[in-house]
């Protein structure tokens, strides 16, 4: 019997080995899972240096060091330093006593698109210049995950804290410390309106604060951790809505209300308690009898939340799908979710242990991935080793293709599958966006300037950047298909790879970065 087991553990064993990717794609495969593609040398690098080392120095960003070229861009975007308090005083409604006629708003609303703008050009800056590869992507997954649209009122102003403040530092750390930073942060407040969460019998209720706002407790427990199956109920969502009145932003005496300016901000990231609009009565969340205790109860939430064992299964989900299949293996799924309830949501250990599973590395899940826009355009520029100083041409491209940064006005964010993104409009798009780049007619090696982005004035449904009027720069030299070939590894369906043979030699750049090849991940 025990030869028997050892004879099928052997042949298990090697039915694995024949699946897994072969040994000169995995150095590729690493780069197009945990980043957004090779730039030229990275593949050789990553041979180099080893699949393991290469893991382990992207779950380890903070020892990588940034080129002194993107640390001194990211100087330049004073915005990306200031807190929520800050942008809510120089760049906010004006304060009250001043004039608030339609030529003075109108002046407030084109001095506060500087905001969003910063913020877009830094995130299309360090995705495509950053060797903290890992780092960059884990941001763009949680930024999906813990959505906030920049279109919605005031969340124009503190769209770049909430990335560097409440998702950056946390990308790779504990999903508790995370989820409280999105809680807490102004932009969640205001976007899902627990802002005006109020106890509709406390002290405080009155003028737009007075009854009990379900939107954020909802989202929280759906989107955010126990998932739509994580077996809560409607009375869950209305005990967290309870425990959760007076988590806000400062109103009351000595100040104004939000809607106004001048507003004093004993918390420079905004974030207040108001005891007078919580509910202390007596609640059960998820059956746990919690007692009123102001913000205390609230953290006692959290901390439920965070730890229940269908958030680990939510997040295992979640991370499986972005980094595996879009339908990802159920064993991994479950592998995922013991680590996280294991480690008590520990981040780069949960992705320590997808990155070595044998699903991550299995053939069949080989470029199985459809790149979303953002992916798509990123990695373009990437393999055509464009060093980006411009990324007005990036931003209206994904404007374009549907996935503006920062305009999913829906709170489940940006999908990363297939079929969201998989359609003959968006192809044509694509192949026309490759063709520019290959050609050299995008102008992204010349900084802007003062107007880096052109931001529309109002918020239309998918938020979005409209063309900027650009000087006439010295334009990149056309992609070299040869060169760009060898970045991607020189490995193309036969299919591509007869197209690019029959083309003339100015052509075959575009034809790479238009290929179905290059579409995948």
């Amino acid at each position: 019997m025990i030869t028997g087991f050892l004879a099928w553990g052997g042949l298990f064993a090697q039915s694995v080995l024949a699946a897994s990717i072969p040994a000169d794609l995995q150095a590729l495969h690493v780069l197009n899972r945990l980043g957004f593609g090779p730039r030229p040398g990275d593949i050789a690098r990553v041979n180099a240096l080893g699949i393991d080392r290469y893991i382990q120095e992207q779950l380890s960003p903070g020892a990588i060091p940034l080129p002194s070229h993107l640390s001194e861009q990211l100087r330049t975007l004073p915005t990306l330093r200031q807190s929520p308090a800050q942008l809510f005083r120089e760049y906010g409604p004006p304060a009250g006593g001043q004039p608030r006629t339609p030529e003075v708003l109108r002046a407030a609303r084109v001095r506060a698109r500087l905001v969003r703008a910063q913020a877009v050009q830094a995130r299309l800056l360090r995705a495509s210049e950053s060797p903290r590869q890992l780092e960059e992507v884990m941001v763009d997954f949680w930024f999906n995950h813990f959505n906030v649209f920049a279109g919605k009122g005031l969340d124009h102003l503190w769209i770049g804290a909430y990335e560097e403040g409440a998702i950056r530092p946390y990308a790779l750390g504990h999903f508790r410390q995370l989820l409280g930073a999105t809680v807490t942060h102004p932009a969640m407040l205001f976007y899902l309106d627990n802002w005006l969460n109020t106890a509709p019998d406390s002290p405080g209720a009155r003028g737009r604060f007075t009854g009990l706002n379900e939107n954020y407790a909802r989202e929280l427990m759906e989107l955010h951790t126990l998932g739509v199956n994580g077996g809560y109920s409607q009375q869950d969502v209305i005990s967290l809505a309870r425990i959760l009145t007076g988590w806000g932003l400062p109103r009351g005496r000595g100040g104004r209300r939000l809607q106004q300016s001048g507003l004093p901000a004993p918390d420079p990231g905004l974030f207040f308690f108001d005891a007078r609009r919580h509910d202390f009565g007596e609640k059960v969340l998820l059956g746990k009898a919690m007692t009123g205790r102001g913000k205390a109860e609230g953290e006692e939430a959290l901390d439920l939340l965070a730890r229940s064992p269908a958030t680990a299964q939510h997040i295992g989900y979640a991370l499986a799908q972005y980094f595996v299949a879009d339908q990802p293996p159920e064993a991994l799924v479950q592998r995922l979710a013991e680590r996280f309830h294991g480690t008590d949501g520990d981040i780069r250990a949960v992705l320590d242990t997808l990155f070595h599973s044998p699903e991550f590395w299995d053939q069949q899940n080989y470029a199985a991935k459809f790149k979303t826009p953002y992916q798509y355009v990123l990695s373009a520029v990437r393999a055509a080793g464009v060093q980006v100083e411009n990324v007005t041409p990036l931003a209206r491209t994904l404007r374009q293709l549907g996935m503006p940064l920062y305009g999913c006005v829906a709170p489940d964010g940006y999908k990363n599958t297939q079929d969201a993104w998989l359609n003959p409009e968006a192809m044509v798009r694509r192949v026309t966006f490759a063709a520019a780049l290959a050609s050299g007619r995008l102008p992204l090696t010349q900084p802007v300037g003062e107007v880096p982005l052109g931001e529309e004035s109002r918020a239309p449904t998918g938020g979005g950047l409209k063309r900027a009027t650009l000087p006439e720069f010295a334009r990149p030299e056309p992609v070299n298909a040869v060169a760009l070939a060898d970045t991607l590894g020189n490995h193309f369906s036969a299919q591509t790879a007869a197209a690019v043979r029959a083309a003339s030699p100015a052509l075959r750049a575009a034809l790479l970065l238009g290929s179905a090849d290059f579409m995948k991940r």
